[in-house]
């Protein structure tokens, strides 16, 4: 498979990254690669055209410069070029989450990821975010969702706190694949690997859902999430800004969601949402 590399230099640096990886997200790409004057996305060929590139929010950035720079990249080993990136993240004095390369860490959670292409090491602000919050949660015996659920991490981070039954979703086929490795890496048992979109949550109900995709998605599914949300239950949102937050509060409201607590890291922002 070849993928389309389409490097961004940017000054600043920030906010525009940040703000590129919640756009180019929308647009299909699927993996990101720091750089210390910008940042690398990368999109399957067949799904890209320059057409993408238009009307970029930070193109409309008073004072911000932007050079683009496009290559297309022959078939590789992928997993060699995330473990020279990929570092263990620590989400709290109990929890790390590493590659299967990494020391193993005496540690009372220790995930194991190998991302390939695949969004969700803990690296970016949304997953950290996501992760730590489970850890305020009383997960014991619960029925949990991982939607859009990337490397699996939350799936497998939720099972190791005590749910009793996850079902992970994700609509892109190597995400699918790649939340079956690493649940088998981790030698998860209560976890079901479903690819496919909110349509498979019909007649579903969960006690926690988990959805860290982007706001568009998120502001069109979140009346699924609520049906799909036994009275009681709890919603937690990631993958978008902190200007964001507004929207999707009115949003959720309307859908017999009660606004609990709000996180932010670097201007991501996480909200925790409660069915009345």
């Amino acid at each position: 498979m070849r993928y389309i590399e389409v490097y961004f230099k940017l000054e600043p640096l920030l906010p525009a990254r940040e703000i590129l990886y919640a756009e180019l997200g929308d647009k299909g790409f699927d993996a990101f690669e720091d750089e210390v004057d910008g940042v690398k996305a990368y999109i399957k060929e067949e799904q890209f055209t320059e057409s993408l590139l238009k009307d970029l929010i930070i193109g409309g950035i008073e004072g911000q410069k932007v050079d683009v720079f496009i290559t297309t990249i022959a078939n590789q080993n992928w997993n060699a070029l995330w473990e020279s990136n990929f570092d263990p993240i620590v989400i709290n004095s109990n929890c790390i989450i590493r590659a299967p390369f990494h020391a193993v860490h005496k540690i009372g959670y220790d995930v194991i990821i190998s991302p390939k292409m695949s969004f969700g090491t803990g690296h970016h602000e949304t997953t950290f975010l996501m992760s730590k919050e489970l850890f305020s949660l009383d997960l014991k015996s619960v029925d949990l969702l991982d939607m859009g659920s990337g490397t699996g991490v939350l799936a497998i981070l939720a099972e190791k706190l005590g749910a009793k039954y996850v079902k992970a979703i994700d609509i892109e086929e190597d995400a699918f694949l790649n939340t079956i490795d690493n649940c088998k890496l981790n030698n998860t048992k209560n976890i079901i690997v479903e690819k496919g979109d909110s349509k498979l949550l019909e007649d579903s109900l969960f006690q926690v859902i988990l959805a860290n995709i982007n706001k568009n998605i998120l502001l069109q599914d979140i009346s699924v999430y609520s049906n799909s949300l036994k009275i009681g239950g709890k919603l937690l949102l990631s993958g978008f800004f902190t200007t964001d937050v507004d929207e999707l509060r009115n949003v959720a409201s309307d859908n017999g969601l009660k606004f609990v607590k709000l996180e932010e890291k670097n201007n991501w922002a996480m909200l925790i949402l409660e069915k009345l």
